[in-house]
């Protein structure tokens, strides 16, 4: 079983950019779909996006979409979420998650239980 580990996470100002990284241990990451979800504070966690096991397809939330961008580098056992133009309301805890047997277009609706630990992104307006 995969552990994941996030990093990246900071305090930038509203229109900046932070690339948020998820490591994953094991030798079996490039069959796991990989998710970004986040949670601001007083909220449930929700869906950001993401990626197929062959980085073929990527799926997002509306209110990230044509700003953030999921990629993968299955070598390297890790999984990036590149956020730009940053608004004061993408504050939250980013999360990444696998999903061993279901498919990126189905993460948001599926109970998963690989997920990191968590990193806090910071958008100062």
């Amino acid at each position: 079983q995969v552990q994941l580990v996030e990093s990246g996470g900071g305090l930038v100002q509203a229109g900046g950019s932070l690339r948020l990284s998820c490591t994953a241990s094991g030798r079996t990451f490039s069959t796991y779909a990989m998710g970004w979800f986040h949670q601001a504070p007083g909220k449930e966690r929700e869906f950001v996006g993401s990626i197929t096991r062959s980085s073929g397809s990527t799926y997002y939330t509306d209110s990230v979409k044509g700003r953030f961008t999921i990629s993968r580098d299955n070598a390297k056992n890790t999984v990036f979420l590149q956020m730009n133009s940053l608004k004061a309301e993408d504050t939250a805890v980013y999360y990444c998650a696998a999903d061993r047997w279901g498919t990126a277009a189905t993460m948001k609706n599926r109970n998963l239980e690989l997920w990191g630990q968590g990193t806090l992104v910071t958008v100062s307006s």
